[in-house]
């Protein structure tokens, strides 16, 4: 009994070091996807045009994630996302305003997404 105990877990642990090469890495903690800030895509960045108003660009972009007392004229959306094994990504764009109108943007966002399927069947296929 306990030698088949013993070989089940034996040949267990040999077929689960088969999924990685390097022992090191087996006993790693977990490392979260950390995203702080906000996404803004560059389709909706297209959108936002001079002249438009502090709500629209709201609308468009989402509520800025920075409010800074001495610039009030501008809106600064940055955005940092860490993911495991990869180095972070980090875009920041800025919205300009005279008053309550936009007069331009600055900076860079993410691409706009894609859909998964590019070519959807016709209507009534499925």
């Amino acid at each position: 009994m306990f030698k088949t105990i013993s070989t089940l877990f034996i040949s267990s642990l040999l077929l689960s070091a088969c999924s990685s090469v390097n022992p090191m890495t087996w006993f790693t903690p977990h490392r979260m996807v950390i995203q702080q800030g906000n996404y803004v895509t560059e389709d909706a960045v297209a959108r936002v045009k001079p002249g438009m108003t502090r709500s629209q660009v709201r609308f468009l972009l989402g509520t800025p994630l920075l409010n800074d007392l001495f610039h009030a004229d501008r809106w600064d959306y940055p955005y940092r996302i860490e993911r495991q094994g990869q180095p972070a990504e980090e875009k920041r764009l800025t919205v300009f305003f005279d008053k309550d109108t936009v007069t331009r943007v600055e900076g860079n966002a993410f691409p706009a997404t894609r859909p998964a399927i590019d070519n959807p069947p016709p209507a009534g296929q499925n």
